[in-house]
């Protein structure tokens, strides 16, 4: 554990999900396959296009269109509907298949093997302090067993523009009515989680579970309060 600057007990908490509570990139890599191998079963016209192809196409939409960013289910919807459309589909066959397609990833999505470490954290936190969670993604945390902690869940693009934009953090400030400097966000992301919550006033808490150096992070602007390398490490701070 490392501290930055001069650090306060938070008052309430919030909580990123994705590769903070979990090792959310296996995951995306199934959920991926699933959309091919979806694809490839109940539209094979669509294996004209590679991975590759699709990849490309959904980035594209997102330089045409960049508020597709902020809402990743959205994204997708619109990736699977404009390259079935492409390989001739009609729009109405799009939209349909598009919805089946999202579907099939959201099942995958939410196949999450959450660590005992996690549950354990969190549910002592929760008896300490209120918890929130803020997330870009587009996992249910009820369907993961993660729901069970927060009084609230706030999902970018239902709930506003993803971090770092201060929307969601905002938001968590209200429903928590505490002031910001009371509350410390946790997550592993030093531009969207750290650089998100220092702008809005928290404190910010960098999960450093993958052995990363500060010094070679070129992309980082704003420090941390506090650095930890295990989630435990938070009962300590609380």
């Amino acid at each position: 554990m490392q501290f930055y600057r001069s650090f306060r007990s938070p008052k309430a908490m919030t909580f990123d999900l994705d590769d903070t509570l979990y090792d959310n990139h296996p995951v995306i890599l199934r959920a991926e396959q699933a959309m091919h191998d979806w694809l490839a079963a109940s539209h094979p016209v669509a294996r004209d296009l590679t991975p590759a192809d699709w990849h490309r196409l959904k980035f594209r939409l997102a330089k045409e269109n960049p508020m597709l960013r902020h809402d990743v289910t959205a994204w997708r919807r619109e990736m699977l509907r404009t390259g079935l459309m492409q390989l001739g589909y009609s729009a109405q066959q799009a939209s349909a298949a598009s919805e089946e397609g999202l579907s099939v990833v959201l099942t995958v999505r939410n196949q999450v093997d959450v660590p005992a470490l996690t549950h354990t954290v969190l549910g002592e936190l929760a008896t300490r302090v209120p918890l929130l969670a803020i997330t870009n993604g587009n996992v249910d945390a009820d369907k993961i067993g993660l729901g069970q902690y927060f009084s609230r869940v706030l999902v970018a693009g239902r709930d506003g523009l993803s971090k770092p934009e201060p929307d969601l953090f905002l938001q968590a400030q209200a429903l928590l009515g505490v002031a910001p400097q009371d509350i410390l966000h946790v997550g592993d992301h030093l531009e969207t989680d750290v650089g998100g919550a220092r702008r809005c006033g928290f404190q910010a808490c960098w999960l450093n579970d993958q052995h990363r150096q500060m010094r070679q992070e070129t992309k980082a602007k704003w420090l941390p309060d506090v650095e930890i390398h295990t989630l435990d490490q938070l009962l300590t701070l609380v």
